[in-house]
């Protein structure tokens, strides 16, 4: 399979959406009947049934009973699986990322989400745009966390991190989530089964320019590269694509500074020498 962009998959909110429109139409209500009754967007509807937005759960609540559905679509909402919390271009890579033998992260613009805190990633989900209601930012900060629970796993990954030294200094959520942030990291990196390392800005040569990368090692030894722009991501499989990117990994090691390299400079970042 050549790099593409992520198939389309039916996910339980494609299903849910079909039940809805289901029990829409034994109503013999439309969309735009159903819309105008809580007050939405005939468009939110239409997305919810087929299957390109959540259905949140006090909205699935008040469905089941206008629609005298018997909590079927409440229940429906509180058993989708973890991972399609997250957006759906990304649920593919959270499935491999949490049963990775092997993780191998580059990021230019954001902690990775496996090193965020809480508050630096609440942060960074109140960056986007259009912006989150507060609901679902507080699900995906969620998701995010739980996400962290890898670290954990037995036997654990063996990860290295590569991020960019602006990284450290752009003051996404305030200066005091920034410098917790920064604490944090310098934490991570003191853990024997992670590596940290930083790009520094003042580099004159760089073989990371095209953006973010991500290289994982499945439980069968398949290798794996994740791509991810604007909301379009890319999970690579062919072995020729694979190994190209981590030929950039490797020179990106080799131009980064090294783990104790980089402890010192978050040392130095904090006043902490």
């Amino acid at each position: 399979m050549h790099p593409a962009k992520r198939s389309k998959k039916v996910t339980s909110w494609h299903v849910i959406g079909a039940q809805l429109a289901g029990f829409r139409k034994e109503a013999r209500m439309t969309q735009a009947a159903l819309a105008a009754r809580f007050c939405v967007g005939e468009d939110t509807i239409a997305s919810i049934e087929q299957g390109r937005r959540p259905l949140k759960l006090d909205l699935a609540v008040a469905l089941d009973e206008l629609l005298g559905t018997k909590r079927a679509l409440q229940i429906a909402v509180e058993r989708v699986p973890e991972r399609e919390r997250f957006p759906a271009f990304a649920q593919d890579f959270v499935e491999h990322e949490q049963e990775a033998v092997t993780l191998l992260w580059y990021e230019n613009q954001v902690v990775p989400g496996l090193l965020q805190t809480e508050e630096y990633a609440r942060a960074v989900f109140g960056c986007l745009y259009p912006p989150l209601d507060d609901e679902q930012l507080e699900e995906w900060v969620q998701a995010r966390l739980d996400r962290q629970k890898v670290f954990t796993r037995k036997p654990r990954p063996m990860v290295n991190f590569l991020l960019e030294e602006s990284i450290l200094h752009r003051p996404i959520g305030g200066r005091g989530v920034l410098r917790l942030q920064n604490q944090h990291l310098r934490r991570c990196a003191e853990l024997p089964f992670l590596g940290l390392q930083i790009m520094p800005t003042n580099r004159e040569t760089h073989a990371g320019l095209a953006g973010p990368m991500v290289l994982l090692e499945t439980p069968d030894h398949d290798h794996l590269a994740y791509i991810e722009g604007q909301h379009i991501s890319f999970l690579v499989d062919d072995p020729d694509q694979v190994s190209m990117y981590q030929q950039k990994y490797g020179m990106l090691r080799s131009q980064a500074l090294s783990p104790a390299e980089s402890k010192i400079l978050l040392d130095d970042l904090l006043g902490e020498t």
